[in-house]
């Protein structure tokens, strides 16, 4: 088994002593799958654990090499004198333990980058600064020359939202989706949402403009147990609100597959066909019915946003809604 222990100077400003989450950071680099904590810290003043300790530990844990990594910018006394004289304690004290002793972070060209990134991002940025930067740095990271023009301000959006590029490869669109979404916003159509987070994150100063609402039904005083047909209150919330309201142009599910399951039933039922024209955002989070409603939602002729993933929640709701606005509004963003 090997260890690697990160070893830094310490300080006596208590929040200053952070090299864990380099260490975090290198660990799920380099063993993402591996769960033993492998990867440690020591310092050498004013900070625990001591070198010496953290050593202790990865022996006492099955450690047959030891790879040490002076944190230091530069080979001064304590790189190259007082760390190396605790490794040859450590080698007497475990014989039949191999020991590497790297060299510190020092000159290195990527050191360079990272100070040009920070010389560049030393002003304050505005807010709409900071989100233009973001979406500069996702472009960089990603191509997305292959999506189809007209869904990328929805995929900038949710992966800027979630900074997971997967949902690149599993974000589906209904044909007339987007075109959809469009109309009822600009015809002052409202949004009904299944949960009050999905309607936190929605951008209701650009939606006003338009002179519709966000409507979310699942704190409404009849909806605060479940019923006697075991149905959620986010499934009863959403079934109240298309009963009562002829006025939504989309509804958008961020966490309950129940209120999606609801939402396509209720859509197929004759007797509600008002509602058909509206567009469906399903992107609910979770392990049970999840994907199975989104995988259902996929599969319907009516206009509809989902992803095919467990992955999802309010947040990546909040973000399609907001990106439909945005382009209503005349913006590609």
């Amino acid at each position: 088994m090997e260890s690697i222990i990160l070893i830094g100077h310490g300080s006596p400003k208590k929040d200053a002593n952070n090299i864990e989450t380099i260490g975090r950071f290198l660990h799920s680099m380099i063993h993402p799958d591996c769960s033993k904590g492998c990867v440690k810290v020591a310092y050498l003043q004013f900070a625990k654990p001591e070198l010496s300790d953290t050593i202790k530990e990865s022996v006492r844990n099955g450690a047959k090499k030891i790879i040490i990594h002076p944190y230091f910018l530069i080979s001064g006394m304590h790189v190259t004198k007082d760390i190396p004289e605790m490794i040859k304690e450590a080698e007497k004290m475990y014989p039949d333990v191999e020991f590497i002793y790297t060299e510190p972070l020092g000159i290195h060209e990527k050191l360079v980058q990272v100070i040009a990134e920070r010389i560049k991002t030393a002003g304050a940025l505005l807010p709409a600064e900071i989100e233009e930067k973001s979406f500069e740095i996702l472009s960089g990271e990603t191509d997305l020359s292959d999506m189809p023009q007209e869904q990328l301000p929805i995929i900038k959006r949710v992966i800027h939202t979630t900074a997971d590029f997967e949902f690149k490869k599993t974000l589906v669109f209904h044909p007339d989706a987007i075109t959809t979404g469009i109309n009822a916003i600009r015809a002052g159509k409202n949004i009904l949402t299944d949960v009050e987070m999905v309607k936190a994150g929605i951008n209701k100063k650009l939606l006003k403009k338009w002179g519709g609402e966000v409507i979310c039904k699942i704190q409404n005083s009849k909806f605060k147990t479940q019923n006697s047909e075991n149905k959620t209150k986010a499934e009863m919330g959403i079934e109240s609100a298309l009963k009562e309201n002829n006025n939504i142009g989309i509804i958008a599910i961020g966490n309950a597959p129940t209120a999606l399951l609801k939402v396509i039933d209720i859509f197929t039922n004759s007797s509600l066909v008002p509602h058909r024209s509206s567009l469906v955002i399903g992107v609910p989070v979770g392990f049970v019915k999840a994907l199975e409603s989104k995988a259902l939602l996929s599969a319907q002729k009516f206009p509809f946003i989902t992803n095919l993933s467990r992955k999802g929640g309010s947040p990546i709701a909040a973000a399609i809604v907001n990106a439909l606005l945005k382009i209503a509004e005349g913006g590609d963003m």
